[in-house]
């Protein structure tokens, strides 16, 4: 797929929330993320609320970038210093390259929202097994400003540079090795 298409290109996501303390009924941060994916035209292929554990979030996480339908993971929750969030810890080591610009541009923009204290949140991005994987604190405020940074980026008609011709490049090679 060409990344100078004119045409939006709906991407296959799932949503993380990481939370020792939520449930269905209280997952604001991840019911922002699932309706946002949605409105934008991605398709919402999953979803799941894991409890801080490291083991479990690469569990769930390393399920999904197995899956070439899977193109993007939002996970919201677990970035911060309390003593149990652990998804950078988690997540980092399963990935193949680092999108340091989206941790330092969600900063940037936090800075004007909450001031010095955007310097503890570790809200980081990373490409694994040709998946994005985009993990923000799990406050919804965080995830609308996570949102504002990202979703341009997952739209093929965005300028000078997205990554849907990546990842849908990387969908076509992963189910042609699928149908080997």
């Amino acid at each position: 797929m060409s990344s100078n298409t004119d045409q939006f290109v709906g991407l296959g996501v799932a949503v993380l929330t990481v939370s020792d303390t939520r449930n269905s009924s209280n997952d604001t941060s991840g019911d922002f993320l699932a309706n946002a994916v949605v409105e934008a035209g991605h398709n919402l292929l999953d979803r799941s609320l894991v409890p801080d554990d490291v083991y479990l979030l690469r569990a769930q996480v390393s399920a999904w970038i197995a899956d070439p339908e899977i193109q993007v993971v939002l996970s919201t929750g677990g970035t911060g210093f309390a003593l149990r969030d652990s998804t950078p810890e988690a997540l980092k080591v399963l990935f193949d390259k680092d999108v340091e610009g989206f941790g330092e541009m969600f900063r940037k923009v936090s800075w004007d929202e909450i001031g010095t204290s955007t310097i503890q949140s570790r809200a980081f991005a990373g490409l694994a097994n040709g998946t994005l994987i985009v993990c923000l604190p799990g406050s919804t405020g965080a995830c609308r400003t996570g949102w504002s940074i990202i979703e341009s980026q997952l739209d093929a008609r965005h300028r000078p540079c997205n990554f849907v011709a990546l990842l849908e490049k990387v969908k076509e090679l992963r189910l042609e090795l699928e149908a080997i």
